[in-house]
C-alpha cells in the first residue's frame, strides 16, 4: 500500500498577534481504502432503506478480511505516530502493575480467590485454608495460552465445598467450556461441557444444572443466531451425552433458559427470559425429571427474583409494583399477590440486591448514585449498616444462608477494591486485602452535580480531575455515559481514567436514564419509545460542561462502549458540532438488523424491533448507521473485535464505511479491529493497555492536549 500519511509534525506552542493559539500538533490528511458499495436495500412499511455494506457483515469473507487488513494498516499507522503514544503506554503499564482482587468465595475451610498479579494477562485463583493460611495457586489461566487470551471464571460450588466448576472462555468470545475442580487437591477432573453460554452451575446432589445451546454451525459461531437454549443436569463422571435434559420449549427457540437450586436445596427455580429485560419464573420441588414446573410468575414486564426459601415461604426480590423493588414472602400454597406480605417495602432508594447470609440478609441500597450496605434479618427489620469513608460502589463478594462470614468489597474513582470479611455473630469487619497503588489519590477530587436534561429532568454526573482545577473552558475533557439495560454507572476504579486525569484531563460520567441508577422508573425513562431521552441527557451533560466552563467543543471528547457505542454514535449524528472527538467501541450501531445476529435477538425488549412498524421509525430516526448524512463529523476511533461474538464486528464495519465516505471535514474518522479478542470481558492485560494508549492518544492528539 501506498504511503498515505503527512507525517506528524509537531508545532512549538505559541500566542498569535490576535489573541488565539496555533495548534500543537498538526494532524496528518488521510485517503482510506475505497469500500466497495453494492445495491441493497430493504422495504419497511414502505420506507426504502440503503444497505449498500451489508456484505460487511459476512466478517469471514476473503474480501472482509482483506477490508479489515487495508482499515487495520491505515489505523495503526496513524496512531503508531502520534509523539506520545508510547509514553502513555509507558505510564498506563506502571499504572496496572499492582496486585488487584477480583473475587472471592469460600468453599467449606478453603477461600478461593482471584487477582491480577502486576501485568499478567489474566487474574490467577488462589486457594487459601482459611483467612490466615498460605496461599496457592489454584488455576492459573495465564499457563493455558501463549498470549493469555483464555478468561476463566467460577460459576458454581457444590454443596458439599468438595468441587468447583469454572469455564474457559476463548478469545474473548461468549461460548464457553465448563470443566470442573477438586477443590482441595486442585485436580481437575475430565468432565467437559461444551457449547454453553450464559449459564451457571447450579449445583444439585452429585452434579449440576447448566445451560446450553445446540452446537453453532462451523465458521458461523461467532455471527449465526443463537436458538434453542436448553437446560440439562450433569452428573459428575458422566460424558456430556448422557446429560439429563431437564426443561426445553421448542416452541419459543429465542428464550433464554436458567435453573437456580434454592439453597435448603428443596426447590428448582427455572427462570425464562425472552430477552434482557423481564422473565418469568416457574418452580417444583426439585428432582431430575422433566419439565413438571408450575407457574409463579409470568408475563415478561417485571422482573422477581427467588433470594431465599425459608419455613415454607418464598422470598422474592420484585418489581412488581414497587419501581426501586422490595422483597415480599410468598407461600406457594397461596401464591395470589393479595396473600404476599412485605418484607423490605419499596423505599424512595432503588433497592439494588437482597442476598441471604448467615441467617439474616444482606441489602444493598443505591441513593444517588451511591451504594449503601445494611444487614436486616427475616422480619424486615435494619439491623446495622455497613460503612464506607466516601461515595463508592460495594459489592457482595460471597455469602451463604448457612455461614456466618461474608465477604463485601468496595471501591471509589480513584481507590481500587479493598476486600473485608463480615462475622455477623461478633459483629466486626476485618480487612482481607488492600491493594497498594503507584499514585497519590490526594492529588485528584471527585465531585458530584445536578443538570438538566431537555425536558427538565435532573441528571447526576460525576467529575473526577486534579485538585486546583481551573473553569477556563480549556480543560481536555472525556465525557461517558452508557445508558441502557437497567446497569447502573456507578463509582468505580480504572488504571485507564488515572491516566488520563494524570495529564490534566477532566473524566465525566453521566448517570443518565437508561440504567438503574433511580429504579425501574429511571430504566423505563430511556428504553425503547424513551430512547432519545438517553441522547438528550448525555448531550444536555455536553452542554452542561461547556456552560461551566469545564470544557469547550474544542476539548470535548465522547466515549462508550457497546450500548454506550450506539449512545456515542447516536449523539454524533444529532449533535456533531458539540464534540471534538467520538470513541464508540463495539458498539450497536444497525439498529434495523441487531436481532438477526447471535444474542442481538434478546436486546429486542429494551431496543423494540424494526419488524413492527412503531419500532422500526423510532429505531429509524436515531440509529447511528442510518443518520449518517454528509457532514464535518468528530474526529472518530471505532474499536471493534473480531472475536465479539456479542455485538458483532459487522456494526462497526458498516458503521466506519459509511462515516469515512460522510466525512466532509478533516477530522481523521478510523477503526481498530482487534485481534483473538470479544465483547471486552477476558481481554488480555496486554491488549487493554494497548488499545488504551490508541484511543487515549487518538483524544489528546484531536483535543491539542499538551504532554509533557
Amino acid at each position: 500500500m501506498k504511503n498515505l500519511f503527512i507525517y506528524f509534525s509537531i508545532i512549538i506552542f505559541s500566542g498569535c498577534k490576535n489573541g488565539t493559539q496555533q495548534p500543537i500538533y498538526s494532524i496528518p490528511e488521510l485517503t482510506y481504502p475505497a469500500t466497495l458499495k453494492t445495491d441493497v436495500i430493504d422495504n419497511y412499511f414502505g420506507t426504502l432503506v440503503k444497505d449498500p455494506y451489508r456484505w460487511l457483515e459476512n466478517d469471514t469473507s476473503r474480501d472482509v478480511s482483506e477490508w479489515i487488513k487495508q482499515q487495520n494498516g491505515v489505523t495503526l499507522k496513524f496512531l503508531s505516530e502520534i509523539p506520545f503514544r508510547d509514553k502513555l503506554k509507558k505510564r498506563l503499564s506502571e499504572l496496572y502493575n499492582f496486585e488487584r482482587m477480583v473475587n472471592i468465595y469460600q468453599a467449606g475451610e478453603y477461600l478461593i480467590y482471584s487477582k491480577y498479579d502486576g501485568l499478567k494477562n489474566q487474574p490467577v485463583f488462589y486457594k487459601r485454608k482459611g483467612i490466615e493460611g498460605r496461599d496457592e495457586i489454584f488455576i492459573d489461566p495465564n499457563s493455558l495460552s501463549e498470549d493469555g487470551t483464555i478468561a476463566v471464571r467460577v460459576i458454581g460450588i457444590s454443596d458439599d465445598k468438595k468441587y468447583i466448576a469454572l469455564t474457559k472462555s476463548v478469545s474473548g468470545s461468549d461460548w464457553q467450556v465448563i470443566f470442573v475442580k477438586e477443590t482441595e487437591s486442585g485436580i481437575e477432573l475430565p468432565d467437559q461441557i461444551a457449547d454453553v453460554k450464559f449459564t451457571s452451575a447450579s449445583w444439585y446432589g452429585d452434579g449440576f444444572f447448566y445451560s446450553r445451546f445446540p452446537s453453532p454451525e462451523k465458521g458461523k459461531e461467532l455471527q449465526a443466531q443463537n436458538r434453542n437454549q436448553k437446560v440439562y443436569y450433569h452428573k459428575l463422571g458422566e460424558q456430556q451425552s448422557k446429560d439429563i435434559l431437564i426443561f426445553e420449549d421448542t416452541g419459543h427457540p429465542l428464550r433464554y433458559h436458567n435453573i437456580q437450586v434454592s439453597e435448603d436445596k428443596k426447590f428448582l427455580f427455572l427462570y425464562v427470559a425472552e430477552g434482557t429485560d423481564g422473565f418469568e419464573c416457574h418452580y417444583k420441588k426439585a428432582n431430575l425429571g422433566k419439565g413438571g414446573f408450575t407457574p409463579l410468575f409470568t408475563g415478561f414486564d417485571n422482573k422477581s427474583t427467588i433470594t431465599d426459601h425459608h419455613n415454607g415461604l418464598f422470598y422474592v426480590y420484585t418489581d412488581i409494583d414497587a419501581p426501586n423493588y422490595r422483597l415480599v414472602s410468598i407461600d406457594p400454597e397461596k401464591p395470589a399477590k393479595e396473600n404476599w406480605k412485605n418484607i423490605i417495602a419499596e423505599s424512595d432508594d432503588y433497592l439494588e440486591q437482597v442476598v441471604p447470609a448467615g441467617g439474616k440478609f444482606l441489602v444493598s441500597y443505591i441513593q444517588d448514585v451511591g451504594s449503601h450496605l445494611y444487614l436486616f434479618d427475616y422480619n424486615g427489620s435494619q439491623l446495622k449498616e455497613i460503612k464506607f469513608p466516601m461515595i463508592c460502589t460495594t459489592s457482595v463478594q460471597y455469602a451463604d444462608k448457612d455461614e456466618n462470614r461474608f465477604f463485601y468489597s468496595w471501591e471509589s474513582f480513584v481507590q481500587p477494591s479493598e476486600f473485608y470479611s463480615y462475622d455477623i455473630n461478633k459483629e466486626n469487619e476485618r480487612l482481607f486485602f488492600k491493594p497498594e497503588v503507584n499514585f497519590n489519590p490526594d492529588e485528584f477530587e471527585v465531585n458530584q452535580v445536578f443538570y438538566s436534561s431537555k425536558d427538565g429532568t435532573k441528571i447526576p454526573m460525576f467529575l473526577v480531575h486534579k485538585k486546583g482545577l481551573i473553569l477556563n473552558g480549556n480543560n481536555p475533557t472525556l465525557l461517558y455515559g452508557y445508558g441502557g439495560f437497567n446497569i447502573p454507572e456507578l463509582p468505580g476504579f480504572s488504571s485507564s481514567v488515572i491516566n488520563l486525569i494524570e495529564h490534566n484531563v477532566v473524566y465525566a460520567l453521566a448517570n443518565i436514564r437508561g440504567g438503574s441508577e433511580y429504579g425501574e422508573s429511571w430504566h423505563k425513562g430511556g428504553m425503547l419509545l424513551n430512547k432519545q431521552n438517553v441522547f438528550d441527557d448525555f448531550i444536555a451533560a455536553a452542554e452542561y460542561l461547556a456552560a461551566e466552563k469545564y470544557t469547550s467543543p474544542s476539548k470535548l471528547g465522547i466515549y462508550g462502549g457497546s450500548n454506550g457505542g450506539l449512545l456515542v454514535g447516536a449523539c454524533v449524528n444529532q449533535r456533531p458540532d458539540l464534540f471534538k472527538v467520538a470513541i464508540p467501541a463495539v458498539g450497536v450501531m444497525d439498529m434495523l438488523r441487531y436481532h438477526k445476529f447471535t444474542v442481538g435477538f434478546g436486546w429486542i425488549p429494551e431496543y423494540g424491533c424494526s419488524d413492527d412498524s412503531v419500532h422500526f421509525k423510532n429505531l429509524y430516526n436515531y440509529s447511528p448507521l442510518h443518520n449518517l448524512k454528509e457532514n464535518d463529523y468528530p474526529a472518530t476511533l471505532v474499536t471493534t473485535s473480531d472475536h465479539d461474538d456479542r455485538v458483532v464486528p459487522a456494526h462497526s464495519f458498516k458503521y466506519l464505511a459509511t462515516l469515512q465516505e460522510m466525512q466532509k471535514g478533516r477530522n481523521p474518522v478510523l477503526i481498530r479491529i482487534e485481534t483473538k479478542a470479544g465483547h471486552g470481558a477476558g481481554k488480555p492485560i496486554s491488549k487493554v493497555i494497548e488499545e488504551t494508549a490508541d484511543k487515549w492518544a487518538f483524544f489528546l492528539l484531536n483535543t491539542q492536549t499538551k504532554i509533557e
